[in-house]
């Protein structure tokens, strides 16, 4: 398999990698599979009926990795695709995910992604999706995510989410039920800039007795932009649940933010906390005075705050 400059760039940008991986892997490419490999533990088949793969990772699997990044370099593709991952018992894995668009063309690129999880008794998935966009603006570039996870009892799921640049439209879709003793920690980067539109709608249920879950949202909107932030935690047993968007606006944008708790246990501890603000003056101020522009202390203050 051999990508071009344009493609190598998304591939680096999307999953920080500089050449075809090591160990598994699934590379889709302008709606094709460009590229799949399996290991000895994990293993990576495609569906039969609908677009997408199916993902095995043997019981007790430890120190491993699975890329499956999609990249558009054609404009005018638009693709639904389905990947369903089996994560066994005692496994201990990361999953790097995501999707790049480069759209020069003047027709509409967008992929729709729908990842489910069934993450076996006390697993682990560290689970890396990043999404970005890049072209001459003529035309859009739409991504949305569906994420589906289940997690048995006393698994671990970290599932790290970025989208920073070129998405002009997403709806973000993420919903997780967990069962005894299991958790789930969520870390969401978002900047939007001109007029993109970025959703994002957080609900999971804490079916299990010790269950937990921490939903942490941070953005950043600039220009005509606007997001929307909707995060829903169910505590249906003695758990315990945080959910937490911090935002910063500049400019005419618009940010909504609605955390919401649902406590259904005499026994669920749930906190929800929201704060959208400007950039701080004083920031600015004191970045100033050590040689910097006004952009330049903006630039800096925004990716400490995304870091």
């Amino acid at each position: 398999m051999a990508l071009d400059q344009i493609e190598l760039n998304l591939l680096r940008e999307i999953a920080d990698l500089h050449q075809i991986p090591e160990g598994a892997y699934n590379i889709r490419l302008n709606g094709e599979s460009a590229g799949r490999n399996s290991t000895e533990n994990i293993t990576i088949e495609p569906k039969t009926d609908k677009p997408g793969i199916n993902i095995y990772i043997k019981p007790g699997t430890k120190n491993e990795a699975c890329h499956i990044p999609v990249m558009l370099s054609q404009s005018g593709i638009t693709e639904v695709v389905y990947n369903d991952f089996f994560i066994g018992e005692d496994a201990d894995v990361t999953i790097v995910a995501g999707c790049g668009i480069h759209n020069c063309g003047t027709d509409l690129t967008e992929h729709d992604g729908v990842h489910t999880f069934h993450v076996g008794k006390n697993a682990h998935v560290r689970y890396v999706e990043k999404h970005y966009g890049e072209g001459d603006g003529l035309a859009e570039n739409v991504l949305n995510p569906t994420t589906v996870v289940e997690i048995e009892e006393g698994g671990r799921m970290e599932m790290e989410t970025t989208q920073i640049k070129g998405v002009d439209s997403t709806i973000r879709e993420t919903t997780a039920r967990l069962a005894d003793g299991a958790s789930i920690e969520i870390k969401e980067k978002i900047m939007t800039h001109g007029r993109q539109v970025a959703t994002t709608n957080f609900t999971v249920d804490l079916d299990g007795e010790g269950s937990s879950a921490n939903v942490v949202s941070r953005s950043v909107a600039r220009d005509e932009s606007r997001q929307k932030f909707v995060s829903c935690i169910r505590g249906n047993n003695v758990c315990t649940g945080h959910s937490e968007c911090d935002a910063i606006i500049m400019d005419n944008a618009s940010v909504s933010a609605s955390p919401d708790l649902d406590a259904n246990n005499v026994e669920a501890s749930l906190i929800h906390e929201a704060a959208i603000g400007k950039i701080a003056g004083d920031q600015i101020i004191k970045l100033r005075t050590l040689g910097l522009t006004e952009e330049e202390a903006e630039e800096q203050i925004i990716a400490g705050f995304l870091k």
